[in-house]
């Protein structure tokens, strides 16, 4: 491949491709808005429509009970890799609209970014497979790989249809590697790939006494209260150094190399800027591990809300019928959210008094996802990362779950690359979301010098 050919395409085409990326980030569709359904079906069909412009074949929709999937492929390579694109064109609501400074479906540019909903996540980076596929083809012809493409509208609504859809579609979406441009890199000018997700496990425990809510002074002190078991039962779910106690729960964690550690400990991080973007007080977490690690490597346990009782205006006397906490659980491989919840339950029941009846709720779940970091597909998105960027790039883990990643990995036993392009402050699910133009052009040479150093493999 001529790079600097490449380089120098998609640089003398920057305000043609922001222009045109301009015209998706128009369109109003809100996945969670039922009355934008006709914006989210304007969506697929103009990308489907650039789609074919592009050079991409059978392009078509999808109909689902929700929002059309958009697929097209592009098969001339031969017995050269497939690579499958994932991405997504629906986006957040706007609420607060008071909090914009610029409308949010009007893209602007405002100093160094370009201001509108769905910017970074997830029209401008699925934008950047489109161009990288245009810009390829314009310079060399014929491509290297061969490339499948499917594009959905549920993201943002929990990706409903598209888990059926992947598994009845297999051979269709068949394909070696998976590549998502969906998440972000750590910092400013500093390219990363993320390699793995955290899973979870959400669960609903309650406390429960008698039927109803009983009179603190006939019952006080002669029937046990629900609030106070389930604050001690909380109080009992990590130790001193705080580890979770529930037995069995660290046993098939999986051990990370030196050099993944190594990798995580390469990366600029600092107490003071982790306190300032989380606003915490201080750093906290398992005792041996760094603040990275804890929220990547390590599984973790949290309360996200109790309730129970009298909680309004005034005193109203009472011994609450029940309690309820909602408790999260954030695992990594190769724990699985199954076996997790069954060790819970069997804890909190042995450990609640036998005066209470104790009650676990699944509420949802994720497996976590991996792609080893020394994979053909992941080296190849680290090579592509270097010669545009100038730069090693960094490893990184998600603490959070993105459950299509597994998915694709399960039902089309393909690794996923995770190759994204933003930036964590970029307000993705926020009023005033941005994206830095210099990253999406910088992606767009990425992903078309990934299709050589894939098509070499």
């Amino acid at each position: 491949m001529d790079y600097p050919k490449l380089s120098a395409h998609v640089d003398s085409r920057k305000d043609e491709f922001l222009k045109e990326l301009g015209t998706i980030l128009r369109i109003q569709s809100i996945s969670a808005d039922p009355s934008k359904k006709g914006e989210m079906v304007r969506c697929a069909e103009t990308i489907a429509g650039m789609m074919s412009s592009a050079g991409i074949e059978n392009v078509r929709l999808f109909q689902t009970e929700g929002n059309p999937l958009v697929y097209g492929d592009h098969i001339h390579a031969g017995d050269k890799p497939t690579v499958l694109v994932y991405g997504h064109y629906d986006v957040q609501p706007v609420d607060p609209l008071s909090e914009w400074v610029t409308p949010p479906f009007e893209p602007t540019v405002k100093g160094a970014d370009l201001y509108a909903r769905g910017s970074t996540d997830d029209k401008g980076q699925l934008f950047i497979h489109l161009k990288a596929f245009e810009s390829f083809r314009t310079l060399f012809k014929s491509l290297p790989v061969n490339l499948k493409y499917i594009f959905e509208g549920e993201e943002e609504i929990g990706s409903v249809h598209l888990e059926p859809f992947i598994r009845s579609h297999a051979e269709l979406l068949n394909a070696d590697v998976v590549v998502i441009s969906d998440t972000s890199m750590y910092g400013r000018d500093m390219p990363t790939i993320c390699y793995g997700l955290r899973g979870m496990a959400y669960i609903e425990l309650t406390v429960e006494n008698a039927g109803i809510d009983l009179h603190s002074g006939s019952f006080g002190g002669a029937v046990e209260n629900p609030v106070h078991v389930l604050a001690d039962i909380i109080s009992k779910l990590h130790d001193k150094y705080a580890r979770v106690t529930v037995p069995h729960f660290y046993d098939d964690v999986l051990d990370v190399s030196k050099q993944e550690r190594g990798e995580i400990a390469r990366l600029p991080y600092t107490d003071e800027e982790f306190l300032r973007q989380s606003g915490a007080v201080a750093p906290y977490g398992e005792y041996g591990y760094t603040t990275n690690e804890r929220l990547w490597i390590r599984p973790t346990l949290d309360v996200n809300g109790i309730y129970g009782g009298f909680t309004g205006e005034g005193a109203k006397t009472i011994i609450p019928a029940k309690a309820t906490a909602k408790i999260s659980m954030r695992l990594v491989p190769n724990q699985r959210s199954s076996k997790i919840i069954e060790l819970f339950e069997t804890h909190v029941q042995q450990i609640a008094p036998p005066t209470v009846k104790v009650a676990v709720k699944k509420m949802h779940s994720g497996e976590p996802a991996l792609t080893p970091i020394d994979h053909p597909a992941v080296r190849a998105a680290s090579d592509a990362l270097e010669l545009v960027f100038g730069k090693k790039p960094y490893f990184i883990l998600e603490g959070g779950s993105i459950p299509e990643v597994l998915t694709f990995q399960q039902a089309l036993d393909a690794p996923v690359v995770l190759l994204g392009f933003g930036l964590p402050d970029e307000n993705s699910h926020a009023p005033n979301e941005h994206l830095y133009p210099r990253h999406f052009f910088d992606g767009i040479k990425t992903v078309a010098v990934l299709y050589e150093k894939l098509g070499r493999r």
